[in-house]
């Protein structure tokens, strides 16, 4: 009876351990691997009826690219993950920084102008929820994930999965504001929408003052 016992647990276990390996815990949506790029079409409007012009707005190409591995100032490995600006007329490159992407543990954080922030947590899973905020000095800023693992094509890519963090959505007689952002296996970051507008009489498009930042994917891959 014990050997019969002992060989039950060995098999459940077995076969568990196998089936636990086999979990995606969609890491691949927070990829690490230098030479990938992205490149989208950025779009910034500022809002102010007060002030001339009313609806300032900004376009250029936003190129971003993940560097090699470096140590952090706590010997941590991270990726310098590079942000080139570059005129949307010309080409020319108009501005550079470099941040660093850290994968650590159930965390995928990005560090942009010494602020430690939160872009994903592991597993990526539906109505799982973080704040973005905690490692940092700003306002607690709670998101979740939405339409995880599903199919979406976003300006003619096809992506077979892809996950929605999102930010805000919050909607009154004078306030509008919807945040989110998309990523897709093995690319990262493929969509982001950003509003925060004062308006009135719960009219999205009378807008007194406030703004929005719309990423548009223009190009992918890996150099």
């Amino acid at each position: 009876m014990k050997k019969t016992i002992f060989l039950s647990v060995l098999f459940f276990g077995f076969f568990g351990c196998k089936e636990s390996e086999g979990v995606d815990f969609g890491f691949d949506y927070f990829p690490m691997e230098e030479g990938i790029f992205a490149e989208y079409e950025v779009l910034e409007v500022f809002h102010d009826v007060n002030i001339n012009p009313q609806h300032d707005t900004t376009r250029y190409i936003l190129k971003t690219k993940i560097g090699e591995e470096v140590p952090d100032n706590i010997g941590r490995p991270v990726r310098k993950f590079f942000q080139l600006k570059y005129d949307i007329q010309t080409g020319d490159l108009i501005d550079e920084r470099v941040w660093t992407l850290i994968l650590d543990g159930s965390r995928g954080e990005v560090v942009e102008e010494n602020q430690r922030i939160i872009k994903m947590v592991f597993a990526v899973k539906n109505e799982e929820e973080w704040n973005v905020n905690a490692f940092n000095m700003l306002p607690p800023q709670e998101v979740y994930y939405s339409n995880v693992n599903e199919s979406q094509t976003i300006n003619n890519f096809t992506f077979e999965e892809t996950a929605k963090v999102n930010y805000e959505d919050f909607f009154s007689l004078v306030d509008y504001r919807k945040k989110y952002e998309v990523y897709a296996k093995g690319i990262g970051l493929v969509e982001r929408k950003f509003k925060d507008f004062t308006i009135q009489n719960f009219d999205t498009i009378d807008i007194q003052k406030g703004t929005e930042v719309h990423y548009q994917l223009i190009n992918y891959g890996k150099e």
